[in-house]
Formats: C-alpha cells, structure tokens, sequence
C-alpha cells in the first residue's frame, strides 16, 4: 500500500487552509505525525462541537492565523509570514444549503479566496507545490449515474458546485498563465468525506449523531440517492501523496485526481443500515415534509487514475469506514481523548513508516 513519505514531510513547512475544519483538523493531525511544521489558517470555528477543538488540532500548529481569504492583502501577508514550501488549500464555504441560501458568499469565499491565495503565492520564495481541494460535485452532472472521470467536463448547477468548479477553471488559468511564478498547482476532487469530528450543518453523519444525542428522528431528504462515502484519513493520503508528487516530481503529477471509496457509491439509507449494525442503535428516520433543495440523486468518482500515477488505493472500505466512523463518535460521547485517538488511527492509515516519523 503507497503511502506519504515521512522523510519529504519531515521539518516541511506546510500551511493548510481551512484548518479548523473537519478535514482541515485531521489534516494538521496528520502532517503532525509526518513531522511536518504546520501553519494554518482559517476563520474562527463556528459555535458549537467542531473538530478543531475535539482532536484539539490547535496543539500541534506552529502557527495559528486568523485570516479571511476574502482578505487579499491580509492573506498575502499571511503566506509571506508562514513562508510555507507546500500549500494545501481546503477553506472553504462548504455547504451545499448554505450556497443556495448565500450564492454571492458561497462564490466570494471559494473562487474569490481561491484567486487571492494563487495571486498571494505568485513569486513566493520557496514555495515548491500547492494542492486546490475541490469537490466531486465540480463535475458536470448530467443525470447518467456513470462514474466520474478526470477527463469529463465541469459544471456545477447550484452555487457551491459552480463555485468549485470555477475555482478549478482559475488554478488551471493561473498554472498556464503564471508558469514562471507559481509552483506546480494540482486540483483533488474527493466525494462525501466521512470521519469523526464532522459536525457540519445538513450532513448526513452530523445530523444523525446530533438527532441520537437529542432522542430525535432523523430527517432526511433523499434516502436513495447514492454517495461515495470514504473515510477521511484515505482522502488525506491521497492530499498528501498528490503534494508530495508535485513537489518532486511536478512533470508525473496529473493536473486533476479523484479520490473515491474503493466499493463505490451507496445509498443514504444503506449507510444507516451500515451504521446501526456497527453501533446496535437503530437508526431511526423519516422524510423531510415539503419541498427540498435540489441535488444530484447520483454521484460516483471513477479513481483509477489515481491509482495509476500515485499508487493511492483506500485503506479503508465502506463498511469499515463507517464503523470507524460511528466508533469515534461513540468515544466521543463518552469523553474520552479523541486527539489520542485520532493520532492512532491516522499512525495505522499512513503506515509504519509513519508511525516512526
């Protein structure tokens, strides 16, 4: 199994953007344990349980910015202060909901902050490889249900989904315009994310963990539609294997990768199932009332390029993504060290060598 190499990541200044998110979270936890200097920067964690604070991801940063990516000048700033050699950007506006109530936002946050991190690192000294985190969902969809390939056109008919995928129309732009002063730049498409610590609005997971806490139904909008559900720490490996590459080896480096489960895509309500078998709880739900928002019934990412040019298979397959899933949960909810916890999982995923760092 191929995995990030300790020895690149070692001493390595890194930013992450994004980082008191949920995969941004797991994700400093992650080069920490590559032995990686990790900057991040980010806005503040919304109120409430987040991830930030449960894996207490904050205790391994050497540096903790609090910068708008809104802010160009701020970010610029930001990124001469950090002098990073890699970048991995995941800020974000990430929520499908929020972009159809806040289209403008959604669009200022992830093509305008996109274009502002690429202008900020034109020219930075150092800088050896940048990776833009997008989304499955940057694919145009046209309803077929057949798996997603790096070669299919992008689209996007909702404002988060054109929102990402022009913010890969950019990076694309700026990579071919820009050769002489930017980095070589990669764009990674990963499908629905799952992992402990995500507690974001009108996600499957989080809803169902939040209605278990409080005694409630679970509410949802569309039992059959069909995600490629994976577990985060084998969406990281492949962030950072891709990174990895473009620093050493830019010319083997595709522009594009996915990174999908290794089963394939399941239906909303075959994850309940999954996960009341994994916990003995019953996963209790109903229909959402009335109306609900627009969204694709299918998504399927085809990741045999990825495969092919970084050896990157998941560890994990679904069903034991989501017990892992439900298992951190159940820890969580039981008070214990979830940072200890998360560390030894992510040690397991990215190998021995790893596990040495």
């Amino acid at each position: 199994m191929a995995n990030p190499d300790p020895a690149f990541w070692r001493g390595r200044r890194v930013l992450v953007t994004g980082h008191t998110g949920f995969k941004g979270s797991w994700l400093c936890r992650a080069l920490a344990v590559l032995g990686a200097e990790v900057t991040g920067l980010a806005l503040d964690p919304p109120p409430g349980p987040s991830a930030f604070a449960a894996i207490r991801a904050g205790e391994v940063l050497a540096g903790d910015l609090r910068v708008d990516i809104r802010d160009a000048a701020a970010l610029a700033a930001a990124l001469r202060r950090a002098r990073p050699e890699v970048v991995l950007h995941l800020a974000a506006q990430a929520f499908v909901g929020r972009g159809y109530r806040e289209p403008a936002a959604t669009f200022a946050v992830n093509l305008g902050g996109t274009v502002n991190l690429l202008e900020a690192m034109r020219g930075l000294p150092g800088l050896r490889a940048a990776l833009v985190v997008t989304s499955d969902k940057v694919y145009r969809n046209d309803g077929a249900g057949r798996p997603f390939t790096e070669a299919d056109a992008l689209g996007g008919h909702d404002p988060y989904s054109a929102s990402k995928a022009a913010a890969e129309i950019a990076a694309a732009s700026y990579r071919a315009s820009f050769p002489a002063e930017l980095p070589p730049i990669a764009n990674a498409r990963a499908g629905n994310v799952i992992g402990g610590g995500d507690f974001g609005e009108q996600r499957l997971i989080p809803d169902l963990v939040r209605a278990q806490m409080a005694g409630e139904v679970l509410v949802l909008r569309r039992p059959d539609a069909t995600r490629p559900f994976q577990h985060v720490v084998d969406v990281l490996r492949g962030y950072l294997m891709l990174s990895e590459r473009l620093a050493t080896a830019p010319a083997e480096a595709p522009a594009a990768l996915n990174f999908g489960p290794r089963d394939g895509e399941i239906r909303v309500r075959d994850l309940l199932a999954q996960w009341a078998a994994a916990t003995g709880e019953a996963a209790s739900w109903r229909l959402e009332a009335g109306p609900v928002m627009d969204e694709a019934r299918r998504l399927a990412l085809d990741s045999t390029l990825a495969g092919g040019a970084l050896g990157w298979h998941p560890v994990l397959d679904t069903p034991r993504a989501i017990a892992a899933t439900a298992a951190w949960y159940a820890a969580w909810r039981r008070g214990e060290d979830m940072a200890r916890a998360t560390d030894a999982a992510l040690a397991e995923a990215l190998g021995p060598r790893a596990m040495a760092a």
